[in-house]
């Protein structure tokens, strides 16, 4: 089928804390719409037959509670798919933006998902009604190609927004097409955790994830299309994947990822929005991807091994790893934390004068979100000292030949291949065998910046 995702570059309120009317909040949000029409008829022009635009596109961010309330449309919120907004504006008030949103899907005859902000009464007797007697929710919705309302998705997992309230349970929310069955939809943050992402994927045996983000980059493991095509290919899912586009905070990374193969957009430098188009295959469920692969030798464990260099202590990702460098042009290292082992056959393919270290952590993360961690990272390091390890890194010349391996706790692995400039590569070889995780691979197309397996133990969290 042919998918469409569109990293969008808002139009923000300049003084988003500041109240107004909800004619000047339509005012704006307009001014974003108009550019979705835009794409919207861009990728019906390129057979898209879905499309996908990120979260926060239309009403932007660092709103407070009673600021953001103008932005909000009321959605009911029901699976029904018998309510059109295009065609029924009247139903309900303060429907403006779902309606167009509505209008565009019918009037360009493509399934559309987008994200807003969306409000629901409650009377304040009612157990977690907030004080002002509403519920404000991070919202996505889906629209058939006759402007009907499939689904909606209420964001669980909100990332300090302060504006928005978590719904009471997490919400599932799927919808069906002819042109690749059921589509699965979760929001930004929602992709480390287990409710809603993983379950909903398990529970109904999913291959078709949309997704809206406003991702804000964390190199070397959590850049928005590193961590993209990582789940994709972890739960042999394709994921459509719109990011907004806001260099300056860090945010861009979008695309249309298969476990196989990806159309990636990821820009640092330039201004404006990016419309991806990709035909991609339908998954079926019995199709199995190179996970099932067994990788080549394991090398016993200390099997006339050289002596390890010396570990040392950096932090990445606000982690405190314990790293050993990789000092020569082939070797076999391990490192160890808690009860997590990390080993690394590897071989400088070309020489350069980089630092590489091998980085373990297993534990606890608390910085900007709370969730449990088991990582083994390969990653080039700032510059050439110990302490640069763990740095944020764009750019490195050395192709090295790897198999990375850990005796990792929890069946949740993602598995990362980053490469220089901000580009994916795909392992070899990767996959479970005797009850370490593997990632192997032999020449990347670009110069190494990270080759993990980023686990997370979902119930120690």
């Amino acid at each position: 089928y042919v998918a469409a995702v569109y990293e969008h570059e808002s139009i923000l309120s300049p003084a988003p804390a500041v109240p107004v009317e909800r004619r000047a909040a339509l005012e704006l949000m307009g001014r974003n719409l108009d550019i979705y029409e835009q794409q919207v008829q861009a990728a019906a022009r390129q057979g898209a037959q879905i499309i996908v635009f990120p979260e926060d596109g239309i009403h932007g961010f660092n709103f407070t509670r009673s600021s953001i309330y103008p932005y909000l449309d009321f959605i009911p919120h029901s699976h029904s798919g018998k309510w059109n907004p295009c065609r029924e504006p009247y139903l309900y008030n303060d429907t403006e933006v779902v309606q167009r949103l509505s209008c565009m899907a019918l009037q360009n005859k493509i399934f559309l998902v987008a994200n807003l902000g969306s409000k629901q009464p409650c009377e304040r007797w009612e157990p977690r009604c907030p004080p002002d007697g509403r519920f404000q929710f991070n919202t996505n919705v889906a629209l058939g190609a006759d402007g009907a309302l499939l689904a909606t998705y209420r964001k669980h997992n909100l990332y300090f927004e302060s504006a928005f309230d978590t719904p009471a349970q997490p919400d599932h929310a799927l919808f069906d097409t002819p042109f690749a069955g059921r589509f699965g939809m979760f929001t930004c943050f929602d992709i480390l955790f287990y409710e809603p992402a993983v379950s909903l994927i398990r529970q109904y045996n999913l291959k078709q994830i949309v997704y809206p983000t406003a991702w804000m980059n964390q190199l070397p493991l959590l850049s928005a299309v590193e961590f993209q095509q990582a789940f994709s290919t972890a739960f042999n899912v394709n994921i459509l994947a719109a990011n907004i586009h806001h260099p300056t905070l860090g945010m861009t990374g979008s695309g249309i990822y298969t476990p196989v193969k990806s159309f990636i957009y990821h820009n640092m430098e330039s201004y404006g929005g990016k419309l991806i188009v990709a035909e991609i295959p339908v998954i079926t469920a019995d199709y199995k991807t190179n996970l099932e692969k067994t990788p080549g030798r394991v090398s016993e464990k200390g099997e006339g091994k050289e002596q390890s260099p010396p570990s040392f202590y950096a932090e990445m990702m606000y982690d405190n790893f314990t790293f050993v460098p990789l000092w020569g042009e082939k070797g076999e290292l391990q490192v160890c934390a808690n009860s997590l082992c990390c080993y690394l056959n590897y071989q400088k393919a070309v020489l350069t004068d980089e630092l590489y270290a091998l980085g373990v952590f297993d534990g606890l993360h608390t910085v900007h979100g709370t969730y449990y961690v088991q990582a083994c990272a390969l990653v080039k390091c700032g510059g050439l000292s110990f302490s640069t390890c763990g740095q944020e890194v764009t750019d490195a010349t050395a192709l090295i030949d790897f198999q990375l391996w850990g005796n990792m706790s929890t069946p949740y692995i993602f598995p990362l291949l980053l490469t220089s400039g901000i580009t994916l590569d795909f392992a070899d070889h990767m996959g479970w065998k005797n009850n370490h995780y593997f990632l192997s691979k032999n020449r990347t197309s670009a110069g190494l910046l990270t080759a993990a397996l980023y686990g997370r133990w979902y119930e120690k969290d």
